[in-house]
């Protein structure tokens, strides 16, 4: 469907009217025994799962989702609609958020190389990276307003995210070593339109590169979900990827060619490998692009794929292969764990281990929501239980707040007063604070992890206790709001 004919007047009130029309028909459909249905995992359909009975949905559960879902149709559902757990996934989007640095050795390697377009080719493609794990298609859980994720591995890399608003939904997140610092504001306006979704990223990336004291900038295409409700569902981000050297006026332009539906790429025409007349058949995820200096001529290519790997080799100030050169491999996907449920990478499974946490972990960490602890446990009906049991006290904190005039302060971050200007919209920037790493100064270094003991640890990301009191639980791991 094309961008002119979503925003059509009254085309998407004749879509919806027409839906409620054929439902009777529509559910006949979907509620046959051998119909496709959604099956996040992309494997054989649910029905047809030996292994997974617990993820069987009766003919009346769909029937009821599509009802309820056909209302919002050309809506933004990204904290209208509550979804059942049997679609989503043991981690929350604070969590999933710290999945782009599996391959942060990209960052370690553009901050200690001395080449300036070397440097954007490296950067860029630690963003492309972060693409093979955003292709699962179970739903993370939304985080709880002042819920945090906390991470740590044996390089010095320590990452810090932060629920900063409910209402719109955003969060915050710093991460950093000894060669770079990033700092984002992930805020997502989503378009539903009835068996897809569009997720168009109003958020801002920066990475400072401490070596060259370079700031990059990163402006990622924008989404799209198909198959929602019939079919196999997958992911697809076609466009433009630009990240730009604000320092130096340098930028790299990667464009993300789009799929379609019959099992091919369309799109521009002129891309790598068809500049001299030569037909390129494009892949599914590929991608390809340039690195150009501050005048704006090209000085790298780069091709590849962003579910395998990416290749550059120097070009001409046309684009075209420099003689003598060769594209060099600049990175490429590790293994992945063969038959796991969720297609978690084995990054991901650290992210959602306690063996990733620091020895004093936050009471309000995502690995700590019963939820999700249950779900990943296998256990549905508590997972619902609890998630049910955690919003309905996060609407009871809005309530009182709102009653005693109160606004919710984040602890680990603030607004900066910027606001920056996006493709989709604008955005009240949110930076780093410093909090955090004076509380990791002042903790003993001596204390290792006991994971035992960070397990029985109960979730608290309240601002308020039991009693409408301002909750000051935990001691030091949890600060007051100020």
């Amino acid at each position: 469907m094309s961008t002119a004919a979503v925003k059509a007047p009254g085309l998407l009130s004749t879509i919806s009217s027409g839906i409620s029309n054929c439902r009777s028909k529509a559910l006949s459909y979907i509620t046959h025994e051998h119909s496709v249905v959604v099956n996040p995992d992309g494997s054989d359909v649910i029905e047809q799962d030996p292994v997974a009975p617990r993820l069987k949905l009766v003919d009346q559960e769909r029937a009821s989702i599509w009802t309820y879902m056909h209302n919002f149709i050309g809506s933004d559902i990204t904290s209208m609609v509550t979804l059942p757990v049997v679609i989503f996934e043991p981690m929350t989007m604070l969590q999933k958020m710290a999945e782009i640095m599996e391959y942060a050795y990209l960052l370690d390697m553009a901050d200690q190389c001395e080449d300036p377009s070397m440097k954007l080719a490296y950067a860029s493609t630690w963003a492309v990276s972060a693409y093979f794990a955003y292709q699962r298609t179970w739903k993370p859980f939304n985080p709880i307003l002042g819920e945090t994720y906390e991470m740590t591995d044996k390089s010095g890399l320590t990452f810090l995210a932060e629920q900063v608003s409910h209402h719109p939904p955003i969060s915050a997140a710093r991460a950093e070593n000894e060669h770079f610092t990033y700092d984002i504001t992930s805020k997502v306006k989503t378009k539903f339109l009835g068996n897809s979704l569009d997720v168009f990223p109003l958020g801002r990336t920066r990475v400072l590169l401490k070596k060259s004291n370079m700031i990059l900038d990163l402006v990622p295409p924008p989404t799209k979900v198909h198959n929602l409700v019939l079919g196999r569902t997958w992911v697809d981000s076609p466009g433009d990827m630009v990240m730009t050297n604000l320092t130096t006026g340098e930028k790299v332009v990667l464009y993300f060619h789009p799929w379609n539906w019959f099992g091919n790429t369309f799109g521009r025409g002129k891309s790598f490998g068809r500049r001299k007349g030569k037909h390129q058949r494009r892949r599914r995820n590929d991608v390809d692009g340039y690195v150009y200096n501050k005048d704006g001529e090209s000085k790298l290519l780069m091709t590849g794929n962003w579910s395998t790997s990416m290749s550059y080799q120097p070009c001409d100030a046309e684009g075209e292969p420099i003689d003598g050169t060769e594209l060099k491999e600049i990175w490429r996907v590790t293994d992945v764990p063969k038959g796991d449920k969720y297609q978690y990478t084995h990054f991901a499974h650290t992210v959602n281990s306690f063996d990733s946490a620091p020895p004093r972990l936050l009471a309000s960490d995502s690995r700590l929501r019963p939820d999700r602890y249950a779900l990943e446990n296998g256990d549905l009906s508590r997972a619902g239980t609890e998630k049910a049991r955690l919003e309905e006290r996060q609407r009871t904190e809005a309530k009182l707040r709102e009653a005693t005039k109160q606004e919710c302060t984040p602890r680990w971050f603030k607004m900066s007063g910027e606001t920056t200007t996006t493709p989709w919209g604008d955005l009240e920037v949110y930076e780093y604070n410093g909090k955090y790493s004076k509380y990791l100064e002042s903790l003993p270094s001596s204390v290792t992890v006991d994971v035992e003991e960070l397990k029985s640890m109960a979730f608290d990301p309240w601002q308020f206790n039991a009693t409408g009191d301002q909750n000051v639980a935990h001691g030091s791991q949890v600060l007051p709001v100020s």
